[in-house]
């Protein structure tokens, strides 16, 4: 079994590729800029005694994720499963956002999943079958000051899975989103302890998730057992939207 996961160099990325080499598969192992970081993704999988290829590719780049996706159907095969994961945060109210960190969110979060999807989909329907996992967030339910424009992005992700899932099933491709809530990576560290202690109060499991939850859900909805889950967007908050 072959995975691409994109962002996987770090926090919930890295996670998803080291739990899915744990499963059985082998990983190539998307990035944009960390060579030092990616590569100690792949050693920690090669240690596993699985196959990993580091992927240096801006995810909003066409050029780039053809190229990607093609070098991973030459050195690994054809993929089973597409973790759409690269993603940027940058929060900003109204009056403060500037067109640049717009368009910087709608292109790594929106299109760059399209990519993607895009490209690995067409490999993928020559097999009849694939799975497609796209990181969603809890923003895409919830209204958090500061994160209009994640929101959206988030919430254009969950109707782009259901209508990817929709068109892909007769290929055999299942297309499912994950929304995680506040997940213990470097970009909770970001977040003031003051307000960390806000948020952990509208969690009703008073804790924040660990980047293994979040890919140890990939692990299932990649797998047969599910294999009857397709265009749904799965909430993994700790009922902080409850």
């Amino acid at each position: 079994m072959i995975a691409i996961v994109t962002g996987a160099s770090r926090g919930i990325g890295k996670a998803c590729a080291l739990k899915l080499a744990e499963d059985g598969y082998d990983i190539a192992v998307n990035y944009r800029s960390n060579d030092e970081e990616a590569q100690k993704t792949a050693d920690e999988i090669i240690a596993m005694g699985r196959r990993a290829l580091c992927c240096k590719a801006d995810v909003c780049d066409r050029e780039q994720v053809v190229r990607m996706v093609d070098e991973v159907c030459g050195e690994l095969g054809i993929p089973d499963l597409l973790v759409n994961n690269a993603g940027v945060v940058d929060d900003r109210y109204l009056l403060m956002l500037t067109e640049e960190s717009l368009d910087r969110s709608l292109d790594i979060n929106i299109k760059g999943y399209f990519l993607c999807a895009q490209s690995v989909a067409l490999k993928m329907m020559r097999n009849k079958k694939g799975v497609i996992i796209n990181m969603s967030s809890v923003s895409s339910l919830l209204a958090l000051e500061g994160q209009s424009v994640y929101s959206a992005t988030k919430g254009a992700v969950n109707s782009m899975t259901a209508t990817l899932a929709k068109e892909l099933a007769r290929y055999g491709i299942r297309v499912n989103a994950i929304a995680p809530g506040f997940i213990e990576t470097e970009m909770l560290e970001h977040i003031p302890e003051a307000k960390k202690d806000e948020y952990l109060k509208n969690i009703p499991q008073k804790r924040f998730g660990k980047p293994e939850e979040v890919a140890n859900l990939v692990c299932a909805l990649a797998s047969d057992r599910l294999s009857y889950i397709t265009g749904q967007t799965i909430v993994l908050d700790g009922g902080l939207s409850l």
